[in-house]
């Protein structure tokens, strides 16, 4: 393994000085509760300027920290990687998906043994550990393909219920595990609801743990982590009928007005500052020849966010039963932005469904997209099959996307802000002091700076050396800081950094150098008066353009980032999950 001179240099800046300088002021060691949706836009949730129903993360909000410059790395599987390891996704070795492996560090699909978890980590502090929904960060994700070495137990979960896949089913999911045994709804004793939904489950199963967890007599002192991964609002358009309801006719205006109303009320709140330009929309709703159905598609899309934000409430509902709430962290996220793959708004059918003809109701689910159902009823996709049942597999499409992502550009997959930029919520009464709760923080922060805030808050130590292996030092910087009045983070003493598919950027205080594609050009903006990416500098700065280029090209050599891979090129950037 590599540790370059860049990670030297990130590990003696890290964590232990300074954790032991703000944890004597910090309350007890908290309770930490990780929620993280999936695919879902910078602009969604009522609390950063959206108009659909998310009163929970809303309160969440209100008596927390919002983070507005925060970011993930512009893909659902490097984001986990980053988010559960506290290093780039290369250096976790899954640089892109966990559907192809290379015989490269960084593009092996697999979750490195150099990079230990952060459910091993405060598992080794005294913390219980639980998961809940999608995990993403294995290769070996079919129960006939064994080992199971980097599925969530075996690294550092007590329990987990959920999906060790990317994607699928609402109302069947693919590769439902509980623990370590794959299992489907039908088959599950431990589980049985008048209707099995996914969201409702991981938000069921999760304020279960919390309660078991705090009904076991030798559990009562002890801090527990709780990593809540919803699929929710992923492809396919999957929700339930009375919640999808209460959008019915909200969208059928279409893009533009929607649009516009969030960018304004996002300049009302605070978001956006009012000499940032809209980028562009992509297509006018005028044109478009299936109105019905692309207003249903996103009634449906805010439905999936709407039961979300149930699933939290229910969370929260546990933690206050069990006592919990005030000295409890809780961190909302998104792991890229809104997604524009065109899944399902054709009707063309899966080339392969791995399910047998008989399959029955209490096997294994194995396609994130089948052509029929249990019960043998067509899955439907293309224009005018109204999303929403279980015979269905739509997704919003790329003009929903660009609202959900309004005021930037681009989504997921790539490193503009559409792709990147995520609300980062922080709650916790016990730590955050009242002159911060409902404030904005505005320095930047990456995905990479979670892990360095919980094993600071834990009181952790980061290893040299974990189960026999050297590790690679954490890449991030604990936000901890700024629960207090009057806070910020330490210096990061480098810059931020991206790559996905040979979408490329750096983020170095105000400035932003970013390039789209293995053989984009290089654009440079500046974040403070262009936020959203119109006004490209960097034909009038030649000099900085060199400079940050010279520092990405080092962060790349050193991180397992290099050859670049031109997926996007080679696989077509609308590929699976």
């Amino acid at each position: 393994m590599r540790i370059g001179l860049f990670a030297l240099v990130m590990v003696m800046i890290a964590l232990p000085a300074h954790a032991a300088a703000t944890t004597a002021d910090m309350p007890r060691r908290p309770n930490i509760v990780v929620i993280m949706s999936d695919d879902m836009g910078y602009s969604d949730a009522g609390c950063f300027g959206g108009e659909i129903d998310t009163p929970n993360i809303d309160r969440l909000a209100a008596g927390g920290l919002r983070f507005t410059q925060f970011y993930n790395t512009s893909r659902c599987c490097p984001t986990r990687a980053s988010l559960m390891t506290g290093v780039y996704p290369h250096q976790a070795g899954v640089g892109h998906m966990t559907w192809k492996q290379l015989d490269l560090p960084g593009y092996r699909s697999d979750l490195s043994k150099h990079t230990p978890t952060i459910a091993e980590l405060l598992k080794s502090a005294g913390y219980a550990t639980y998961m809940t929904g999608k995990w993403h960060l294995t290769f070996n994700d079919l129960p006939n393909k064994p080992p199971r070495e980097n599925w969530p137990r075996q690294r550092g979960f007590d329990r987990f219920y959920g999906m060790i896949t990317g994607s699928g089913s609402y109302y069947d999911p693919r590769m439902l595990v509980r623990e370590n045994m794959p299992l489907s709804p039908a088959a599950d004793a431990e589980y049985k609801p008048e209707k099995y939904y996914f969201t409702d489950a991981i938000a069921d199963q999760s304020a279960r743990y919390i309660a078991e967890h705090h009904a076991a007599p030798a559990q009562k002192d002890t801090p527990f982590f709780l990593y809540v991964a919803f699929t929710a609002p992923h492809w396919p358009l999957h929700a339930p009928e009375e919640t999808i309801a209460k959008y019915k006719g909200k969208y059928d205006g279409g893009y533009e007005p929607v649009r516009a109303a969030r960018f304004e009320r996002m300049k009302s709140m605070g978001f956006v500052d009012p000499k940032w330009e809209l980028s562009p929309a992509r297509e006018k709703w005028a044109d478009q020849k299936h109105q019905a159905w692309e207003a249903r598609c996103m009634e449906v899309y805010a439905a999936q966010i709407d039961r979300m934000d149930q699933g939290a409430g229910k969370i929260v509902d546990a933690l206050k039963a069990a006592g919990q709430l005030d000295n409890t962290l809780i961190l909302f996220l998104h792991d890229n932005g809104g997604c524009d793959e065109p899944n399902g708004r054709t009707a063309r059918l899966p080339k392969v469904d791995l399910n047998p003809p008989d399959h029955k109701p209490t096997d294994t689910h194995w396609n994130s997209r089948p052509r029929v159902t249990r019960d043998g009823r067509p899955i439907r996709s293309g224009p005018q099959v109204m999303p929403g049942p279980d015979d269905t597999f739509i997704a919003y499409g790329a003009n929903w996307a660009n609202v959900s992502n309004t005021p930037f550009r681009e989504y997921k997959h790539y490193v503009h802000e559409g792709g990147i930029s995520t609300p980062l919520i922080a709650h916790w009464p016990a730590g955050i002091t009242p002159a911060r709760r409902g404030a904005m923080e505005r320095t930047p922060g990456h995905v990479v700076d979670i892990v360095a805030t919980c094993v600071e808050l834990a009181g952790v130590t980061f290893p040299a050396e974990f189960n026999g292996k050297l590790t690679t030092p954490l890449q991030g910087v604990s936000f901890a800081p700024t629960f207090a009045s009057g806070g910020s983070p330490p210096p990061r003493g480098k810059p931020i950094f991206f790559e996905h598919e040979g979408n490329r950027a750096v983020r170095d205080g105000k400035w932003k150098l970013v390039a789209k594609g293995v053989k984009g050009a290089w654009e440079l903006y500046d974040m403070e008066a262009d936020r959203t990416e119109m006004h490209d500098l960097a034909a009038t700065e030649p000099g900085r353009v060199k400079a940050m280029a010279t520092a990405w090209q080092q962060w790349a050599a050193e991180s397992n980032v290099l050859p670049l891979i031109p997926w996007a090129e080679a696989a077509g950037s609308g590929g699976a999950e």
